[in-house]
């Protein structure tokens, strides 16, 4: 494990600096597929690994049906997996990759905040977790820290009695009690998305996402809609703190 430096470099600084390394006699770089629905940070992450010696990105996607087809076309070495893709989330992509037993190592670089989701992309599978604000030369250490076989997740996660705890001793808290889908819909609430906006991001109905609120509310034992965005706010809030 890992865990994360700061500092003030850009993603533009990186690929100059990169630019400048040679590349490794007798060693191949080695392979990375993104799966990433924003083009701009999409191009931008791939334009800094392939200025890298020892990195190559060898295919993209924008959503996790292409991503799932082009990784077991191309068997990269490391996938680089966004959680907010859409039609179906990155969990559900990583999930999917592990029941095709794929040797594929997984890497989660998302805006979600670590905190909340960090424990969850372990738990599907997923070998790292790095938020896309994070240094270049932070997200650069995260994935070679993966491909080094090593998990890679924050001090401040770590430290977390939940991500300490194993499998059979977690808690049985009622945020447990959401699915992943729940868990994403629950944070986009607090963060004051209304159905429509959440509907739309994740290439469902509104009555779909009205399904899953009204789940989520009776899960969480609240008495209606209005407790249920002050919970959402609250956690939202107590997460990032």
């Amino acid at each position: 494990m890992t865990g994360k430096r700061r500092g003030q470099q850009t993603i533009q600084q990186a690929i100059t600096m990169a630019k400048s390394n040679q590349k490794p006699a007798g060693e191949m770089p080695r392979n990375i597929f993104l799966v990433e629905d924003h083009p701009v940070f999409r191009d931008g992450l791939a334009k800094m690994l392939n200025a890298e010696a020892d990195l190559t990105v060898c295919g993209q996607a924008g959503d996790a049906k292409t991503g799932l087809k082009g990784i077991r076309q191309l068997k990269p070495d490391l996938a680089i997996v966004d959680l907010g893709l859409p039609g179906k989330s990155g969990l559900e992509l990583i999930k999917e990759i592990r029941a095709l037993k794929l040797p594929v190592k997984l890497l989660v670089v998302s805006m979600f905040d670590e905190a909340l989701y960090a424990q969850r992309v372990l738990r599907a599978g997923g070998d790292g977790y790095i938020m896309k604000q994070e240094d270049p030369e932070e997200i650069l250490s995260a994935i070679r820290d993966v491909l080094a076989g090593h998990m890679y997740v924050s001090e401040d996660v770590f430290t977390r009695s939940s991500l300490k705890q194993s499998a059979d001793e977690e808690g049985s808290g009622a945020l447990d009690l959401l699915t992943d889908s729940e868990l994403e819909v629950l944070e986009l609430l607090g963060q004051g998305q209304e159905t429509d906006e959440i509907a739309r991001q994740q290439e469902q109905s509104a009555a779909a996402i009205d399904d899953q609120i009204g789940s989520i509310r009776k899960k969480l034992k609240l008495k209606n809609h209005n407790a249920l965005i002050r919970y959402a706010v609250c956690w939202v809030q107590d997460s990032s703190k």
